[in-house]
């Protein structure tokens, strides 16, 4: 059996697509890169907001068109968006030949199995129980790779669908951890991503108290240049967790603190914990105690209770905080949520006029942030070179992948993927950094 994956969403869907492969490579099933000459093309999605959703059902499509040429087998469904409409999802879209849930990626190879026997195939399970101990394949570069620490989310934010996709916050074992970042660390991975929907309240459900300190600790024993933390909830912060980033060196000093918004009364409605003279106060606190600090976020405009006065306060906060990367959504409103039933929206059009205002805020922002780089020399992990630009191209650790900008270099010598290099930063390229390297 020859199988394709495809892997759309986030970086935590991204695991799952390597825990599939790898079980799919362990039952003796070839995994190949492109979908044409497959029997299986396995799409895991997203099902977070409707543009995710848009992309799902798009890739479905272009698979089914594949399948009707005669390119491909089957089609398989796995993820967030079969989780999100497993009741419907076959009747609506009838080129799938089974779906699974977010619960079972465990069951990749008997799913295939009865796919491609022409059996029905719907496999759903448990989201709330123990995360499943999966081995996995990396898909990324091997330089850098992501170690996802937690499944699930407890926060219950009013706008959002993660808890009813992937289940209730379940931290992983710590011991369970550390083996699989000590392989990530053996293999070659320079650069680990610590990932989960919120990585704070790491060990509060297994431990009875926050682990994530103790756990950098631990992992900064392993053979790792940088460890890089994604999604820190800002209420969850404690004096030991900002004491152990400062101190350990292997901890990137750049932080991904999800808060939304700003104004009490939207926060409020979408039953996020703290205010915004808490959030003014912790980002102070961290500029304080870390130095160098890069700090992203995402922002969401639109979002109920939201008047003009919530809005420019917003711009005026992000113009105070100067926090250097953000993702920025215009809100929308998911079936199933509270805040789908709310009454006071912004309608879709000015929800992404907002956006694209808080977007040229942030630009200035980002701006004035790769100005005060120039001229320093800034260590550099290279991710290979860059056959249209004619440059070598990496990163810095203000610098996440995928998700930030890339720093473009020139050298007088080949430079590896994987390397780590100094860079003389030197100017910019449509709002990306370029340098060359430093002596």
């Amino acid at each position: 059996m020859k199988v394709a994956f495809i892997s759309l969403g986030c970086a935590k869907n991204l695991v799952n697509t390597e825990q599939m492969m790898a079980l799919c490579l362990q039952a003796g099933i070839t995994v190949q890169e492109d979908c044409p000459g497959s029997d299986v093309v396995v799409i895991n999605t997203c099902g977070f907001i409707d543009s995710a959703k848009s992309e799902a059902i798009d890739t479905i499509l272009s698979a089914a068109q594949l399948k009707e040429e005669g390119q491909i087998g089957k089609i398989l469904v796995t993820g967030c968006l079969s989780q999100r409409y497993q009741a419907d999802i076959l009747e609506e879209l009838p080129e799938i030949d089974g779906i699974m849930g977010t619960g079972c990626f465990g069951d990749i190879v008997p799913a295939l199995e009865q796919v491609m026997e022409g059996r029905e195939c719907r496999h759903f399970a448990d989201i709330n129980g123990p995360v499943e101990e999966l081995p996995r394949v990396l898909s990324t570069p091997r330089h850098y790779a992501y170690l996802r620490i937690a499944e699930g989310c407890s926060n219950r934010c009013a706008y959002c669908v993660i808890p009813s996709l992937r289940g209730k916050y379940r931290s992983r074992r710590m011991e369970d951890v550390l083996v699989e970042a000590k392989h990530l660390a053996d293999a070659g991975v320079k650069e680990c991503i610590v990932i989960a929907q919120d990585i704070t309240r790491y060990g509060i459900d297994l431990y009875g108290e926050k682990k994530l300190a103790a756990l950098l600790r631990e992992l900064c024993k392993l053979d790792f240049r940088w460890i890089r933390l994604h999604y820190l909830y800002p209420d969850e912060f404690t004096d030991e967790l900002i004491d152990t980033i400062a101190a350990e060196e292997k901890v990137l000093p750049y932080l991904d603190i999800p808060i939304q918004h700003c104004n009490d009364r939207v926060l409020k409605a979408m039953n996020r914990r703290g205010d915004k003279a808490e959030l003014l106060a912790l980002f102070r606190e961290l500029r304080v105690r870390i130095p160098d600090l890069v700090l992203r976020t995402s922002l969401i405009t639109g979002l109920p209770f939201e008047d003009e006065a919530a809005f420019e306060e917003l711009c005026e906060f992000l113009q105070e905080v100067r926090i250097e990367r953000a993702g920025v959504f215009p809100y929308s409103p998911e079936e199933g949520t509270p805040a789908a039933r709310m009454l006071n929206r912004v309608d879709t059009a000015e929800a992404e006029r907002r956006a694209e205002l808080v977007v040229d805020v942030q630009s200035r922002i980002m701006d004035d942030f790769n100005d005060s780089r120039m001229g320093t020399v800034a260590e550099v992990l290279c991710d290979g070179f860059d056959q249209e630009a004619m440059q070598f191209v990496g990163r810095s650790y203000a610098e996440s992948p995928d998700i930030d900008g890339r720093i473009y270099f020139t050298a007088d010598h080949e430079v590896e993927a994987g390397e780590f290099v100094p860079v003389r930063i030197t100017g910019t390229m449509d709002g990306e950094l370029t340098g060359e390297l430093a002596e």
